[in-house]
């Protein structure tokens, strides 16, 4: 047993050895030590592309939803209890449908003596009217005085008023006991709602939001770039993310005027021409817009860096065989490539491998130089 042991224990410690002399190996290749490479010049293969200027892709595609392109919020017009609710989120309801009512206690007494009151003003003009027509007999017959006459007109007119005043007052009670119905107005879908039975509301209160039937928008959020370049072609094609054969087209409506401090996007709304059944509200759709094809350097992937904080690719300089840093600014991102909007010019030779070794002003090896200058 002790002599396995310590033959087991000699072979680890020849592993730890060998792996310790690999990584001393490795760490020589990839950062030579100074009294070996005075010059701090080692040499590292890689791999470069000649920039040339190709057409970048004129179409892109954003992932957004069908929204309303008009929506209300309903709100009672009065102060009040809530009695009953009718609709749930997702139900549609038609314009003079009831979605939800008042406790109207207070209303019906408001009505019940705005009623009373025309029947008393009634009453009484009707006891004016009768003193009026016999003053008006008396004074024909010479039996009364004119200023009884006027008096009986002037009472007359008075109550005409009141009556007039009393019916005018039953309207308001009759409107407001109205109130107490929560219609919308328009037909929609009910997106959301805020109350519940039992809850005191104020008038104007939003306790409903609706999506109006009607036109629909498809919204994306694009970056902040995009609206700077808008499409060639006025048209955008939109298709249900869920089933692409479901399609339609539409055109840009309305632009965010501002940028969403979380996200960095700009809210862009198209309206649909139509609007198939299956994108009903909230369905993911797809949109895909055209633009005018340009002239741009394009890229591999593995070409871009990161230098001083900035998007960036190595130079080879083909007559002293260095490479250096350069900052670009980058136009578009596509699936395995970049297109350049500035910082490389055609004919200069871009790293496309080994950048991971590179510091400015190393000297580098091409690894396979028949093949260098051609852009894939």
């Amino acid at each position: 047993m002790p002599s396995s042991r310590s033959t087991r224990l000699s072979s680890n410690r020849a592993a730890v050895a060998a792996v310790a002399m690999l990584a001393a190996s490795a760490s020589w290749a990839a950062e030579p030590d100074a009294d070996h490479d005075p010059n701090n010049t080692s040499v590292v293969l890689v791999r470069t592309v000649e920039a040339k200027r190709s057409s970048v892709a004129a179409d892109l595609i954003f992932t957004g939803d069908i929204q309303a392109q008009a929506q209300t919020n309903v709100a009672f017009r009065t102060n009040g209890k809530i009695a009953k609710r009718l609709v749930e989120v997702g139900d549609h309801v038609e314009a003079d449908q009831v979605l939800a009512t008042l406790d109207p206690q207070e209303q019906q007494a408001n009505l019940d003596n705005a009623k009373a009151a025309l029947v008393s003003a009634e009453a009484l003009l009707t006891q004016a009217k009768v003193a009026f027509k016999r003053q008006e007999q008396l004074l024909a017959g010479g039996y009364t005085t004119r200023p009884s006459y006027d008096q009986a007109e002037q009472q007359l007119r008075t109550t005409q008023a009141s009556v007039e005043s009393a019916k005018a007052q039953l309207g308001t009670a009759q409107e407001q006991f109205s109130y107490t119905d929560l219609r919308a107005g328009v037909a929609g879908i009910v997106l959301s709602r805020s109350f519940e039975t039992g809850q005191v509301v104020q008038a104007g209160q939003t306790v409903l939001v609706l999506a109006q039937d009607g036109p629909r928008d498809a919204v994306f959020n694009v970056y902040e770039a995009l609206p700077a370049n808008p499409p060639a072609s006025k048209s955008v094609a939109i298709a249900l993310q869920a089933d692409p054969r479901v399609t339609t087209t539409g055109t840009v409506r309305e632009i965010s005027p501002s940028v969403d401090q979380a996200s960095g996007t700009v809210r862009v709304k198209i309206g649909l021409t139509e609007t198939p059944p299956a994108m009903t509200l909230g369905a993911v759709v797809i949109g895909r817009g055209h633009f005018k094809a340009r002239e741009a350097v394009v890229l591999p992937w593995s070409a871009l860096y990161r230098w001083e904080d900035k998007p960036a690719v190595w130079i080879y300089d083909r007559e002293k065989g260095t490479v250096a840093p350069r900052v670009v600014t980058i136009d578009r991102y596509a699936f395995d490539t970049i297109a350049l909007a500035s910082g490389v010019e055609p004919g200069e030779s871009v790293v496309t491998a080994g950048i991971q070794f590179l510091r400015p002003g190393q000297s580098v090896a091409l690894a396979d130089p028949k093949a260098e200058g051609i852009a894939k």
